[in-house]
């Protein structure tokens, strides 16, 4: 097995001393790069061992936090804290730009290489960089699929690849159409996925947060939905390239 490296990284980003997670693949060479995006409950394990697997396929990887080092159990703290910034563009994308200058620091990381994927909130974030004219080679979210302000959609210069439940309640089938209308009508290279009776967050593995309404773990799609992300990043950001 390929040998991964992980360290802790603090950094500051939305008044918070945020606590991420970043993995680097075997070598010393450069390699291509992905921001990974954690739910609106915040980093957990989940995240942090997404960003090991990616650094097994040889990306390097960082796992970004929310919430300050927190993880928000309690659903009504996690909404308290993500509905207002879910409204706010400007602050998702300050999150967002602080944890890729977190990972464009890294010399193994290839600074033109880079992709953004998220769930939930950390979809949301990925968008908004893309809204924000970043030069990703992929946008993958899983969850979140946000619209953003009128004509900002155009700025996104990479494909996007979205996820979401059948059944999520939270991203109904009004929401998939706003959005996909919004990349659409932008000039986007977007695909969506949607994955049949899953709910809300079904990606993630049973824990405290599936006690809010509409949440449930799948676990045949939660590995679909990972085998479609690995494979976006194998064609928009090869690892041998």
């Amino acid at each position: 097995m390929t040998t991964v490296t992980t360290r802790t990284v603090t950094y500051q980003a939305d008044a918070l001393t945020m606590v991420g997670h970043l993995a680097l693949p075997a070598g010393s060479d450069r390699r291509p790069a992905v921001l990974i995006g954690p739910e609106g409950v915040g980093l957990s394990d989940v995240e942090r061992r997404r960003a090991e697997a990616l650094a097994e396929l040889g990306y390097v990887a960082l796992a970004f936090d929310l919430h300050g080092g927190r993880y928000l159990s309690d659903p009504e703290e996690m909404l308290a804290r993500c509905m207002p910034l879910l409204a706010d563009p400007d602050r998702m994308r300050g999150i967002g730009h602080a944890a890729l200058d977190v990972l464009r620091a890294e010399p193994r990381a290839d600074l033109d290489r880079v992709a953004a994927i998220g769930y939930g909130t950390g979809g949301a974030i990925a968008l908004e960089l893309g809204r924000d004219g970043v030069n990703l080679r992929a946008i993958g979210t899983v969850n979140g699929l946000t619209t953003g302000r009128p004509g900002e959609a155009a700025r996104i210069r990479c494909p996007v690849w979205a996820g979401v439940g059948s059944e999520d309640p939270i991203m109904p089938p009004a929401q998939r159409q706003a959005f996909t209308a919004e990349l659409q009508a932008a000039g986007v290279d977007w695909r969506l996925a949607v994955y049949g009776g899953a709910l809300h967050a079904f990606h993630h593995p049973p824990v405290d947060h599936t006690a809010l309404p509409g949440v449930g773990y799948h676990p045949r799609h939660a590995q679909r939905a990972w085998r479609d992300i690995v494979g976006l990043l194998a064609e928009c950001l090869p690892v041998a390239e």
